[in-house]
């Protein structure tokens, strides 16, 4: 996709929803019962060479310590097996290794939100980047678990903003119509780490080993805080004292509560099995070679790409059409749910195609931030997308660490653990999504007046006339 074509997507069409930025002809009301540090707007650009500008000086920055931070969460898929070898690491170790990651980074979700609103996500952004560098030089140098524990904690931690961040950005310098569609090219373009975690990275593996690997991903990451320093714009700072009133306005919204359990329990279950555990049940269930393995993970990583790009296109369809992005969650959380049922059964449908459907799900962030971005102002995006972020990290890491704790209940046979022992672990996470999903489909919560929460703000308007 050229840059005109960008542009031209981005800042070419009018918002169906308007309304939300107080424009003209609004059709839903707009956030003025809000005090003016909430509805204080930034503008956006207008000007095709401004538009260009902000392209290259807001969007690709924060693309490419997206891109990073997908490296570093998909990495120990192919590094699993090497690792385990040279440091003998058990089924139980590999998870905590991986799921620190998310630990790390979970804790980090709501200071990083109140940090980006206080101070804008170039500072932000930038620092962490650094720490990220400091815990993969760590990696690197390590020559025991506690070692290797410790630098991907500081991993997870670096790249905590990186999805934020980005997201920060987008809401504060884009139009607000075109947010969705930007967070799904973003995702799309981030997720080529998880592609680069893939055959490139194991043909690196094979070339300078894993320790000269992470030395250069660190130089990456370095190279990543130094971009978005000296190119991304500084933002308007929040004043300090507003910080916490905004945090408890999220989490005091009913809307927010019906979408996290589901948004989470899926997001969360994609990436750990994507980080983790489909290279392992490949490997273990399938019978496949390490070739194989990696090559399903490529496919996997494509996917993922493919299903940030479609989610995003698909919602900015359905918002010209007056359809808000809440009317597809419900739909993507079902087929991830099915193609769950599929693999534990071991249904007869091609091995590619049910771990291409579970990497892309791992995309439908595009529409729970989409969400969000309707039910909260621009000036509460980072609290908001934080508080959920937290909640996807830390399903992550629970479903990752957990499985490892229950495959332990197995002896493996000639290094292999045994089918039913995967069947187990996922079956137990298959049933949460179940649940979240029920909760998100059929809402209890009511207003006061007898009402069901509308999902979406702008489900009731019209399309509009061209």
């Amino acid at each position: 996709m050229g840059l005109r074509a960008v542009e031209a997507a981005l800042f070419n069409d009018s918002a169906t929803c308007r309304g939300i930025e107080g424009g003209e002809g609004a059709a839903v009301p707009s956030h003025r019962s809000l005090p003016t540090w909430l509805t204080a707007a930034r503008p956006v650009a207008k000007d095709p060479v401004e538009s260009r500008s902000l392209i290259l000086r807001v969007f690709l920055p924060f693309v490419f310590g997206y891109y990073i931070a997908y490296l570093f969460r998909t990495i120990n898929a192919v590094m699993a097996a090497p690792l385990a070898t040279e440091l003998g690491l058990g089924a139980d170790d590999l998870g905590l290794l991986t799921s620190v990651y998310f630990v790390t980074f979970a804790a980090a979700q709501i200071p990083i939100g109140i940090l980006l609103d206080r101070f804008g996500p170039r500072r932000v952004q930038s620092t962490l980047l650094l720490v990220a560098a400091v815990g993969s030089t760590l990696f690197a140098l390590s020559d025991h678990f506690l070692m290797l524990l410790l630098g991907r904690a500081l991993i997870g931690l670096g790249v905590a903003s990186a999805m934020t961040a980005g997201l920060k950005a987008l809401v504060l310098w884009f139009p607000r119509d075109r947010v969705p569609l930007l967070n799904g090219l973003m995702v799309m373009l981030g997720a080529l780490g998880a592609v680069t975690a893939t055959l490139p990275a194991d043909l690196l593996l094979d070339w300078i080993g894993w320790r000269e690997l992470f030395g250069l991903f660190a130089g990456l990451t370095v190279a990543g805080a130094v971009m978005v320093y000296l190119i991304v714009p500084e933002a308007t700072p929040v004043a300090s004292s507003v910080v916490s009133v905004g945090l408890r306005k999220v989490y005091a919204d009913p809307r927010f509560w019906r979408v996290a359990p589901l948004s989470a329990s899926c997001i969360g279950t994609a990436w750990a099995l994507q980080g983790l555990w489909a290279a392992q049940w490949l490997k273990d269930v399938e019978g496949l070679d390490r070739a194989g393995v990696v090559f399903h993970l490529f496919v996997m990583a494509v996917a993922l790409s493919l299903g940030a790009i479609l989610l995003g296109v698909a919602v900015d369809r359905l918002r010209r059409r007056g359809v808000g992005p809440g009317a597809l969650l419900g739909p993507v959380a079902a087929v991830f749910i099915a193609i769950q049922f599929v693999l534990i059964l071991r249904l007869p449908l091609p091995s590619y195609l049910q771990w291409a459907v579970v990497a892309a799900v791992g995309a439908a962030t595009v529409l729970s931030f989409a969400i969000l971005a309707e039910y909260f102002p621009k000036e509460l995006a980072g609290r908001a997308n934080g508080a959920l972020n937290l909640f996807h990290i830390a399903a992550a890491f629970v479903v990752q660490y957990a499985t490892g704790i229950v495959l332990q209940y197995w002896t493996p046979q000639a290094g292999h653990y045994p089918e039913i022992a995967y069947q187990t672990a996922f079956a137990l996470n298959l049933a949460l999504q179940v649940v979240a999903w029920i909760w998100f489909m059929f809402p209890r919560v009511r207003t006061d007046s007898g009402q069901r929460l509308t999902p979406e703000p702008c489900s009731n308007l019209r399309p509009e006339r061209r």
